[in-house]
């Protein structure tokens, strides 16, 4: 008997671990990887002009681990919104099912500790700080008692950092000087995370509403909320001519943003949901804007060898 039942807990353990691993992989937004990963590789690169392990070890830290916590959370502690939500189970976010609800949290704990403590290692004072904030960030975010999401401009806020957060980790880690023009450029980057994320939750208005749910969307209503988006993609272009050059080139980045926002200028709650196919359209930008970002490195690159 009692090896029986045995048996059969392990079965059970087993059922509930039974496609964990693609549906992780879904939750952790492959297509969106590299708009972490990029930002920490870019900063330590252009900083130290060298690749080591850390530079290894960290960008494959934001490539995969990083967004698997940062999503997986996300897709855990909001089930009963996404349920509502058609975007759910595709490229935007896993549907996942509550038995797999506490061996995705599992897994992203034990993914993500592990290089949390080898770059803190790895680093000083100023890294320890950056790792904190962005480790914070990405669990304050979703998880329930904090729910930073649920709280008008402090979401935009924490998703910006989410971003963000990796490019001053890998300037930490290099040991960069912060001068005037660092910090425009990440003040810019920061400005163009907070639009991303307020453009990107007016089309979730209707479940969130149901669900619940407030966000910064939810608050100001779909027109204020793109009205802002592109307030705020246009200060960051401006921002980037306040850099020094080839600086100033990246302003034009802010464009392509700005155009695929505003025919919803005057967009209203109950059509919010439409504004998915710039969302969508959103997403691919982000490729081609990293091939204009990385061009500007280069001649940065070329420029101060």
């Amino acid at each position: 008997m009692w090896l029986t039942r045995k048996r059969s807990g392990e079965s059970n353990r087993a059922g509930n671990l039974k496609g964990l691993v693609p549906q992780a992989l879904l939750a952790s937004r492959p297509v969106s990887w590299i708009n972490t990963a990029y930002p920490f590789a870019a900063a330590m690169l252009l900083t130290t002009r060298e690749i080591d392990w850390v530079l290894i070890v960290g960008t494959f830290y934001f490539l995969i681990p990083y967004n698997l916590a940062m999503y997986g959370i996300n897709d855990v502690f909001d089930y009963e919104s996404d349920l509502k939500n058609p975007r759910k189970g595709g490229i935007e976010g896993a549907l996942l099912q509550p038995r797999l609800h506490r061996p995705m949290l599992w897994l992203a704990a034990i993914t993500n500790i592990p290089f949390l403590l080898v770059l803190a290692f790895a680093g000083g004072p100023a890294a320890w700080i950056s790792l904190a904030v962005s480790a914070f960030a990405v669990v304050a975010y979703s998880v329930a008692g904090l729910r930073f999401k649920e709280r008008p401009v402090l979401d935009s806020l924490t998703s910006s950092t989410h971003f963000v957060s990796p490019a001053v980790v890998g300037l930490a880690l290099a040991g960069a000087d912060v001068t005037p023009g660092l910090v425009i450029l990440l003040a810019a980057f920061f400005l163009w995370g907070m639009a991303a994320h307020a453009f990107g939750a007016v089309q979730d208005i209707e479940p969130d509403r149901q669900a619940g749910i407030g966000s910064i969307a939810t608050v100001i209503g779909a027109r204020r909320t793109v009205r802002l988006a592109v307030g705020l993609w246009l200060v960051a272009g401006l921002a980037m001519l306040a850099t020094p050059w080839p600086g100033p080139l990246a302003a034009i980045i802010a464009i392509p943003y700005i155009v695929n926002c505003a025919p919803y200028w005057k967009v209203m709650d109950t059509t919010a949901a439409r504004t998915n196919v710039a969302w969508r359209r959103f997403i691919w930008l982000n490729y081609g804007s990293g091939f204009l970002v990385t061009l500007i490195f280069i001649l940065q690159w070329s420029l101060t060898s």
